[in-house]
């Protein structure tokens, strides 16, 4: 339920606040007061397109807020889209600037205007010319009539056209696919087979190199291996040739004479023989390498035939063999999916047809509960028009079978006669604007059940229509009013009757500005707007008596 709308420097509002309660609110004032800014500013809230000509002339913005009570379902709606709640209140705005950039806040925080509308929409729906129009198209008569049936299997269906529906769509693009993904399955194979056949290891390749490198280099080593070994050792056929084994030994020998006299001299001593141990272990590594230095003419051969495969495989899967064996990975893997959407296929098949006899069982299902529920609703709803000074009026849903669709398998269509006689023909073609509203109206009484606290804007609803016909509109406005609230922008005093609370849009001008007023009317000041909306004059007593008159009927009609 709306429990307060306020409107700042919207269109002709300045500042306006309308504090609202259950039941039935009239909105009256004379044509063009500015009555429909408020349903236009309540729009806003339910996700109408806001640009700069909303905001009144000299504004910075116009600003629409709301304040709701809401249901715990809604309440965990804002909840998940970050949104607070205090009790069951929810507090919603939306904001526009004189540029035209749109701004919405549900609950304090700042959501997307469609989700705005969303939430919004849940409880509350505004009935305009827009509806009108709207309730002229199949989609909308389908709502209207699963509104009132109710179909337990429609959600389900919904569920399962969906799922078969994306299930359907990777079928075809698999099978459109799977020539393509034969011929990259018959690529990964062979390369996986290549690679395998080589076996490479990993870091083998540089491995390899530096092998070969030493082995082509050979000579060169043991020449340069063979001089520094003569530098420590000395050389074999020269036994007077110094050393650095020899001269570290004597530097030894002397250092440590020098030890025995002075005792300074100790460490240097002891530096000495550490020294010529190192020296006798180079020199004996040195030794051990020159004699691994051997000449290998079959290994290297064999070294070069080897670098030779990988450098085939590193010609086509990468530049390393390190990247050669990642590429091995990744393919083996993606050979894996390859072969996985073969049999992914044939599990969407299976799946598509197990949806497909399901949706036609439920679609059945669905289709005969519409059937039997457009037997009822039409009843009601001509009952309703035949109240609203239509008595002839007849209004039939025609089901047709159609393709399984989001909804089922039907073709619904809402077919209007309003004369005896007349072939029924569909409703957005034959019916008139005042028609329409009727039809609208009579369409909601019936479905109030259904939509207990909602709320409900009519604006116009009562359009091309007067006398006894809008005092049945307004006993069933008030009639709907008991189960939720519902605000009606009205030009008659029959319908406005009927309210439990009374606003009346007042304008004002300075000659350069236009401004609209919005007040709350009290028991002693309705005859008056009553007797102006009859007759263009709130101060004949004879309008007086007769709106007083008025009043009094409808508070006894409502007390049946």
């Amino acid at each position: 339920m709306l429990e307060s709308l306020r409107l700042t420097g919207f269109g002709v509002v300045e500042e306006a606040t309308l504090e609202l309660g259950p039941g039935l609110t009239a909105l009256t004032g004379e044509t063009g007061a500015g009555k429909t800014m408020i349903v236009a500013g309540l729009g806003q809230l339910l996700g109408a397109r806001g640009d700069a000509g909303v905001v009144r002339h000299g504004q910075p913005k116009a600003v629409v807020e709301g304040r709701w009570l809401v249901p715990p379902p809604v309440a965990d709606r804002v909840r998940d889209l970050g949104g607070d709640i205090d009790g069951d209140e929810l507090v919603t705005l939306r904001q526009v600037s004189a540029q035209g950039r749109s701004r919405a806040v549900l609950g304090g925080a700042g959501v997307p205007v469609t989700a705005l509308a969303d939430v919004i929409g849940e409880i509350a729906t505004i009935h305009g010319q827009s509806e009108q129009i709207r309730l002229s198209s199949p989609e909308r008569q389908r709502e209207v009539l699963d509104a009132y049936a109710q179909p337990a299997e429609l959600e389900r269906y919904r569920a399962a056209f969906t799922e078969r529906r994306a299930a359907a769509a990777e079928l075809a693009r698999l099978e459109d696919e799977s020539m393509a993904r034969a011929r990259e399955a018959d690529m990964l194979r062979f390369g996986l087979s290549e690679i395998e056949g080589v076996d490479p290891q990993p870091g083998e390749d540089e491995a390899l190199a530096a092998e070969q490198a030493r082995l082509v280099d050979l000579d060169d080593l043991r020449a340069l291996a063979a001089a520094a070994q003569e530098a420590m050792s000395g050389a074999e056929d020269n036994f007077d040739a110094p050393s650095a084994v020899a001269l570290i030994g004597e530097s030894r020998k002397a250092l440590a004479q020098l030890a025995g006299r002075d005792e300074a001299a100790q460490q240097l001593a002891d530096r000495a023989v550490e020294l010529g141990m190192l020296a006798a272990d180079l020199a004996g590594d040195v030794a051990g390498y020159v004699a691994d230095l051997v000449a290998d003419p079959l290994r290297l051969e064999a070294v070069g035939q080897r670098r030779s495969q990988l450098a085939c495989l590193t010609r086509k899967y990468g530049h390393s063999v390190d990247e050669v064996l990642q590429w091995a990975r990744e393919s083996a893997a993606r050979l894996v999916e390859l072969v996985g959407s073969d049999e992914r296929i044939g599990e969407l098949r299976r799946r598509v047809e197990e949806l497909d006899e399901q949706l036609a069982a439920d679609a059945a299902m669905i289709s005969a509960r519409r059937r039997e529920a457009a037997a009822t609703l039409e009843e009601q709803v001509t009952r309703e028009l035949s109240a609203l000074a239509m008595p002839h009026a007849r209004l039939r849903f025609d089901i047709s079978d159609a393709d399984l669709g989001p909804h089922g398998a039907d073709r619904i269509e809402l077919l209007f006669s309003a004369n005896p006689g007349s072939t029924p023909a569909p409703l957005g073609r034959v019916a008139s604007g005042g028609e329409l509203s009727r039809v609208r109206l009579a369409l909601e009484v019936v479905l109030a059940d259904a939509e207990e606290g909602h709320t409900f804007v009519f604006d116009e609803v009562d359009a091309g229509v007067g006398g006894a016909v809008g005092l049945e509109i307004g006993r069933r406005l008030q009639r709907l009013a008991t189960r939720s609230q519902v605000i009606v922008v009205t030009h008659l005093a029959q319908v406005a009757a009927f309210a439990d609370a009374h606003f009346v849009v007042a304008k004002s001008s300075t000659g350069q500005v236009t401004t609209s007023d919005v007040a709350l009317l009290s028991a002693e000041e309705r005859p008056a707007e009553l007797a102006r909306m009859m007759s263009g004059s709130s101060g004949s007593t004879a309008g007086l008596d007769h709106a007083v008159e008025l009043l009094g009927s409808a508070a006894r009609q409502s007390e049946k």
